[in-house]
């Protein structure tokens, strides 16, 4: 059984920086695309960044030049890289898998709240 733990979450000052985590545990093959996103309290969810096995990376206007989607195929692990946080990025992060055959896998999420 596929399991996708989350790691890295937490309370930061505007302007601070947090490095989320995402490692697959189980047998899980043919990764594609890997992505992180987020909801809002009363808000839907959204796409923040995804990133395929080829490396190339996509981001929310919202998040870009800020944030930094990166992950290590060897070890089925995707990071998020959050540097110059604003309190409107305060949510909940879901890490996101989908195999080339189309199957898709959610973390349980990690909380990151931006409040000083």
């Amino acid at each position: 059984q596929v399991q996708l733990v989350e790691s890295g979450g937490g309370l930061v000052q505007p302007g601070g920086s947090l490095r989320l985590s995402c490692a697959a545990s189980g047998t899980i093959f043919n990764i594609n695309t890997m992505a992180w996103y987020r909801q809002a309290p009363g808000k839907e969810r959204e796409l923040a960044a995804a990133i395929t096995q080829g490396g190339s990376a996509i981001y929310a206007d919202s998040v870009k030049g800020r944030f930094t989607i990166s992950r290590d195929n060897a070890k089925n692990t995707v990071y998020l890289q959050m540097n110059s946080l604003k309190p409107e990025d305060t949510a909940v992060y879901y890490c996101n898998i989908v195999t080339k055959f189309g199957y898709a896998y959610w973390g349980q999420g990690t909380q990151v709240t931006v409040s000083s």
